[in-house]
């Protein structure tokens, strides 16, 4: 189902002329190998297992808030200090238990028939996210990868999002970007380029997509088969 429509934006005939996509949480519910990934650095230290609930809204803001939510007792400045062993030993993790979230596949395929290109920007580091396209035998149908350490800016700056359309050759104002967390939105804003607030995400309690202004809020990756639940430019 789509809610929350911000503004008078005219419903597309056809999808965008271009997507770009947050990664984790959006395309890609890699929640399960970072539980398992913090739950083998809590074994480390003789600790008992963090439940998935407990680390799965924090994905999207990084390895730092996943710690945190997986050692809350510890001090930041320690936690701080264990973010490469993290980043290694999700490496070895990685792909090993997340899965697209329901639809997506379907989703990549009918943009794809229609003429649509697609790519990915996140704040994952980007050695991290080039691992997961021949995973998933994307490594020929994205047209272009940024992580968060590919340029001097990442997300919620909107410079990722601007260098990724450079890169697909098409205009900001003919892009859609498609994430969980109110810094995609916000660089989406700044970019400027439409958005949509993909509410099959990761959401912290606290966090309120309405107060983040995307153009769209869905709930459902199927609702996106429709050309009309897309938003486009003014």
């Amino acid at each position: 189902m789509t809610e929350m429509v911000a503004g008078e934006a005219l419903l597309p005939a056809r999808f965008p002329r271009a997507v770009l996509f947050d990664l984790d949480g959006t395309l890609l519910d890699s929640a399960p190998d970072f539980v398992a990934t913090l739950n083998r650095m809590r074994h480390v230290r003789g600790l008992p297992s963090v439940p998935a609930e407990v680390v799965r809204p924090s994905v999207s803001r990084g390895s730092r808030a996943m710690l945190q939510a997986a050692f809350p007792e510890i001090d930041q400045a320690e936690r701080e200090g264990w973010v490469p062993e993290f980043l290694s030993i999700y490496q070895d993790e990685l792909g090993r238990h997340s899965q697209l979230f329901d639809g997506v596949a379907e989703l990549l395929e009918a943009l794809e028939a229609a003429g649509t290109v697609w790519g990915i920007v996140t704040n994952k580091p980007e050695y991290l996210a080039q691992l997961i396209l021949p995973r998933l035998g994307w490594q020929g149908r994205c047209a272009v990868l940024l992580g968060g350490d590919t340029l001097p800016e990442r997300k919620p700056h909107p410079m990722p999002l601007r260098i990724g359309c450079e890169r697909m050759g098409v205009s900001v104002a003919d892009c859609v970007y498609v994430g969980d967390d109110e810094r995609d939105i916000i660089a989406a804003r700044q970019a400027p380029m439409p958005s949509i607030a993909a509410l099959w995400g990761y959401r912290m309690a606290e966090d309120d997509p309405v107060a983040w202004r995307a153009d769209r809020m869905v709930e459902d990756v199927h609702a996106l088969l429709t050309p009309a639940n897309w938003p486009v430019a003014p």
